[in-house]
């Protein structure tokens, strides 16, 4: 297997490109060579490494064994950028982050305020569901990943952040609309999921022994998936930084004040000696203790 040593700079970056843009032709055309030298430094990678790195569709992808040059290269261009920019030159660093849609509606903001103020930093987030965000890390396609998996991806480090708190709630008006004497109908009223990876429903429907009912709607973004319940479409879990406010001001109310789901995160980032990972895992877990449960 190849080592980072022996790895030329320019066989690694084809790499990064040819998966982040999908072709062999756009990859070329952001590293401002032919087709045919994208394809034979890829080649080139291939049987150093004496497997494919690169699997040739549409889009094209990486193999698990590009994955792993994949985070190379990646570590390789952020420890490149930096000392650059340490030599002020004109290098603008790329922060690449996984987490929840939740998270960045709520407790991650004051990150958001941190890096705003860095300049020089480009964020780049990807929005993935907490029990999911692991694989981005796996891929290479992060640098850092809010997480509910405490196991460490191979490279990186976990830290954990503390408790987001869920609890299912609605509207007054459903929530009585769908009172049955002393209980909720659960195997009836309609619900809010997130999307298809969203489990917290499915959790608490299973702990009342029913499955979904006939009415589920899907509201993929965190603010709309608010929006929904506010509006009375459906019951749906919700954060407590969310659901705090709305429940004070009497426009929703928790259907199981006594049950929550409480959801530990962890921060994993890759084992680099970055600065500027540092200066962000600081931001992240400042945020953590003023919005999270510990």
């Amino acid at each position: 297997m190849v080592t980072r040593g022996e790895v030329p700079p320019a066989q690694l970056e084809a790499l990064v490109a040819v998966v982040e843009l999908g072709t062999f032709e756009a990859a070329a055309r952001r590293l401002h060579v032919t087709p045919s030298a994208v394809s034979q430094r890829i080649r080139a990678l291939e049987a150093a490494a004496g497997q494919v790195l690169v699997q040739r569709a549409s889009p094209c992808r990486a193999t698990p064994a590009g994955e792993v040059l994949l985070r190379l290269a990646r570590q390789v261009r952020l420890l490149t950028s930096e000392v650059a920019h340490e030599l002020a030159a004109t290098t603008v660093l790329d922060l690449s982050v996984a987490l929840n849609a939740d998270t960045l509606a709520t407790w991650w903001q004051p990150v958001l305020a941190e890096v705003a103020a860095w300049g020089d930093v480009a964020l780049r987030l990807h929005v993935e569901d907490q029990a999911w965000s692991a694989d981005l890390l796996r891929r290479g396609e992060v640098l850092a990943a809010v997480t509910s998996d405490p196991g460490p991806v191979q490279g990186c480090r976990v830290e954990r952040l503390g408790v987001l708190r869920y609890t299912p709630a609605a509207t007054p008006a459903f929530a009585e609309r769908w009172r049955r004497g002393r209980r909720l109908d659960w195997a009836a009223m309609p619900v809010v999921v997130f999307n298809e990876k969203d489990a917290l429903q499915h959790d608490v429907l299973a702990a009342h022994d029913v499955g979904l009912p006939p009415v589920v709607h899907r509201v993929p973004t965190s603010h709309d998936f608010l929006a929904a319940v506010r509006a009375g479409l459906g019951w749906g879990t919700l954060p407590e930084p969310q659901l705090a406010p709305e429940v004070e001001a009497g426009r929703l109310v928790a259907l199981t004040p006594r049950r929550h789901a409480d959801v530990e995160l962890h921060w994993q980032r890759w084992r680099l000696d970055s600065p500027l990972l540092e200066r962000l895992g600081d931001a992240v877990h400042a945020a953590a203790r003023a919005g999270l449960r510990p």
